[in-house]
């Protein structure tokens, strides 16, 4: 993995968990890139076993609506057992 792609892979998790505490609440930005790397994983594994196809258009927004449905379920997850 370059340097390059650590980058986006770090700029992408920032999107993503800012997108995610819009939607269930605040956190800094080293939660939002937590966050958000992680529910990218999540979302990747729970959306499509479940069944659910997200197709908008874009495969860049459909990624990104995936992994921002990971995050929340994440952060979500995290509250109960908190």
């Amino acid at each position: 993995m370059t340097v390059q792609n650590i980058v986006v892979v770090i700029v992408f998790g920032l999107v993503v968990g800012w997108l995610a505490s819009l939607i269930v609440g605040g956190g800094s930005i080293v939660k939002y890139i937590i966050w958000g790397l992680l529910g990218s994983v999540l979302g990747g594994i729970i959306v499509p076993a479940a069944g659910i196809n997200i197709d908008l258009g874009h495969p860049l927004v459909s990624t990104i609506a995936v992994s921002t449905i990971g995050a929340v379920v994440l952060v979500l997850v995290a509250r109960l057992i908190a």
